[in-house]
């Protein structure tokens, strides 16, 4: 390993449940080793204005539990921007801060490219978003448990849908991913899934609900991604001028944000905030530390957002089989 580091890390972007666990993992890890630990808050706007502390091992007491980041998390339209990148990193060098690892998403990780490009810099990014949209890791920190949240509420949905015999469509966050609505339909036991993967077949869709609906069903719930093309209210509308049933549409919103981590994530940052320390120490640059297969991975950031991370469709097809209302006819050989 190098010599010691001065080690900024921020959280930037959305927030995710585990971003506390990572941030306690980095500052842990960072002055084991004998290095000196910086926290920024608010993301890349605070490391504009230089709102950046020394942390200790103590600074991150008791976080390992707690939703959000402690950190805090903005969204910053002057780090788009040469000249904001320029202050950022004269605030940097200001506290002597030569490495900097970032909890995000792709807009995060391209800041972090983008001022590893312009200025002498060492940089690694840990992949925090509940998309679960970035490649080069199977999971992204926060995913699990936003899936679990979705999965609770839809849960107490069916409870409602059943009693009312009501067909339910529920909106669940993603923008251009479906991973989540992939996840939380399955183990909700959705009838049908909508994802932005797959263009969606209205036709489809209404026979498979009419054939539900004409065999006695008496309630049905819809997951659909919030990067599908045709809205929930759209689908809603186009369902109702073909089946008569009493259809309500649920938008779970930034719940999925919020909430304790699930062990799972808690497991998954500590050991990428573990890691993307001995990255730094070891000079990697211009990485975002993953996990494939439960084997640890660096992936170039520029790879990260630009390469698109592949939904494994054996999980619509078996879903289509699990809540299909007919056996599926038998060929006849001759």
């Amino acid at each position: 390993m190098t010599q010691k580091k001065y080690i900024g890390v921020l959280t930037s972007g959305g927030d995710a449940p585990g971003m506390n666990a990572a941030i306690r993992a980095v500052v842990r890890t960072g002055i084991y080793h004998g290095n000196t630990l910086f926290g920024i808050k608010r993301g890349y706007e605070g490391l504009i204005e230089g709102d950046i502390h020394q942390l200790n091992r103590y600074s991150v007491s008791n976080i390992i539990k707690d939703g959000g980041t402690c950190l805090q998390t903005a969204r910053s339209s002057e780090f788009l921007t040469r000249e904001g990148r320029e202050k950022g990193f004269k605030n940097l060098k200001r506290f002597g801060i030569d490495s900097l690892i970032v909890i995000g998403g792709d807009g995060s990780f391209r800041g972090l490219h983008e001022l590893i490009q312009e200025f002498p810099m060492q940089g690694i990014g840990i992949p925090g978003t509940i998309d679960n949209d970035l490649y080069g890791t199977d999971y992204t920190v926060g995913f699990d448990t936003a899936v679990n949240t979705a999965l609770d509420a839809i849960d107490k949905i069916r409870d409602t849908a059943s009693s009312h015999s009501r067909l339910f469509i529920i909106e669940v966050m993603g923008r251009t991913s479906g991973h989540i609505a992939l996840y939380t339909g399955i183990g909700g036991g959705a009838e049908d899934i909508l994802i932005p993967e797959v263009p969606m077949d209205m036709q489809k869709l209404i026979a498979q609900l009419d054939a539900q609906y004409k065999s006695g069903k008496k309630s049905s719930i819809i997951v659909l991604a919030e990067g599908e093309s045709a809205g929930a209210l759209e689908i809603k509308a186009a369902i109702e001028k073909a089946i008569t049933w009493d259809i309500k549409v649920s938008v779970l919103g930034h719940i999925q944000r919020g909430g304790d981590p699930t062990a799972f994530d808690r497991i998954l940052a500590s050991r990428l905030g573990y890691e993307a320390v001995l990255a730094v120490m070891n000079n990697e640059n211009d990485k975002m530390a993953g996990m494939v297969n439960k084997t640890v991975t660096f992936t170039p950031l520029e790879e990260a957002w630009s390469k698109k991370k592949d939904i494994d469709m054996t999980y619509l097809t078996m879903n289509e089989v699990l809540a299909a209302q007919q056996q599926k006819p038998l060929e006849v050989v001759s």
